[in-house]
């Protein structure tokens, strides 16, 4: 059972939020608040194991709130209720980079019941994802970490860029990376450890929703050594440049001449695994194109997008990389592609970064 404590300034979210919550197994709505210092009391009242959170709100708003958290180092977690505006997006990924576990957005349609339908659908997978970690880290809490073989996938050490893998590898004209829950995180630790020689470039699916995308991607630019950017339909890839999936959409690679000369195509395709952007959608077309020449990364998130098109990959000779369960937010993603038999190497977050680096310098 976790229990959860209800922050907004609106009495009728507070209400519908906690209505929601209130239906589903495993969750105790132990209190509400109406804004950060209200809730800062509550907190230390009622020991929550997470909040659902605003940002706007008086007194004490929500991205206050998570800096005093942060600087108490308290033990809750929390879910952003996030408006679907470019001034929501820009709060949102600033509460995530202070380490909210994950956020919903508010839906805005004429049709009430659509709404409650659509909210209770993000906040039960939102707080399945969160209850997953929570078994993790106490299963993880009880046994030592792993340091061996797992499936036909390797923990290797740090990688000093002396050794190769055992593996013969190509040279490396793309990185491709799938990632979901827990992703702003870790993308905010992964993308700045790249160097600004990196000569490859790097495409990215986040499952994130529209708007959001533009806002973490401009957040990411602004600490990085690369360029990262939202993907938009045309553009050509060049190296030293992140291109992040653009939410609500999909997002393919399309040749038009050579290797060196490959175009993102951005469609309006259903999603795939419930997921637009979807990494399978962009994992099949990597596989078509680059073959042996891609790299491609499965990390943190839950579910199973990512496996398929990461099996087409390594089909066509493609080197697969998994975050490890000890470094994930959710270990979902990653454990489906690591059961399927298609990743070469399993590598915590902090190693990730250094074996890009060095793979995509091989000639």
């Amino acid at each position: 059972m976790i229990k959860i404590l209800v922050v907004d300034d609106q009495s009728l979210y507070r209400k519908i939020i906690s209505d929601i919550l209130a239906g589903f197994a495993d969750v105790e709505v132990v209190g509400t608040a109406s804004n950060g210092k209200i809730a800062l009391s509550k907190i230390e009242q009622l020991r929550p194991d997470l909040l659902t959170l605003d940002v706007e709100m008086p007194g004490m708003n929500g991205l206050e709130l998570l800096r005093k958290i942060r600087q108490d180092n308290a033990e809750v977690s929390a879910i952003m209720v996030s408006a679907v505006t470019e001034e929501g997006a820009r709060n949102t990924v600033k509460a995530l980079e202070l380490g909210a576990f994950d956020f919903i957005t508010k839906p805005s349609g004429p049709d009430m019941r659509k709404n409650l339908e659509a909210l209770r659908f993000q906040l039960k997978n939102k707080i399945s994802s969160f209850i997953a970690r929570e078994k993790l880290r106490a299963t993880l809490s009880r046994k030592p970490a792993n340091t061996g073989t797992v499936a036909r996938a390797v923990t290797p050490a740090r990688p000093a860029g002396k050794a190769a893998p055992s593996a013969k590898v190509s040279k490396i004209k793309l990185v491709a990376i799938g990632i979901s829950t827990g992703g702003p995180d870790t993308l905010s630790h992964l993308v700045p450890e790249f160097s600004a020689g990196l000569n490859v470039p790097v495409a990215i699916v986040l499952h994130m929703p529209p708007v959001f995308t533009h806002a973490f991607a401009t957040s990411l630019d602004k600490k990085s050594a690369v360029r990262v950017v939202e993907a938009a339909h045309g553009q050509v890839l060049q190296a030293g440049t992140v291109y992040l999936a653009p939410g609500g959409k999909q997002m393919k690679l399309k040749q038009t001449g050579s290797l060196e000369h490959v175009e993102i195509v951005i469609t309006n395709d259903p999603p795939e695994n419930y997921c637009q952007p979807s990494a399978d959608y962009l994992f099949r077309s990597v596989a078509e194109l680059y073959g042996k020449n891609a790299l491609g990364i499965i990390m943190t998130g839950m579910g199973n997008d990512g496996a398929k098109g990461l099996a087409a990959m390594k089909q066509a000779g493609a080197k697969i990389i998994a975050q490890d369960e000890q470094s994930c937010v959710v270990y979902g993603m990653p454990a489906e592609a690591v059961k399927a038999g298609v990743v070469d190497e399993i590598l915590p977050l902090d190693a990730i970064g250094d074996r890009i680096s060095w793979l995509a310098s091989l000639r």
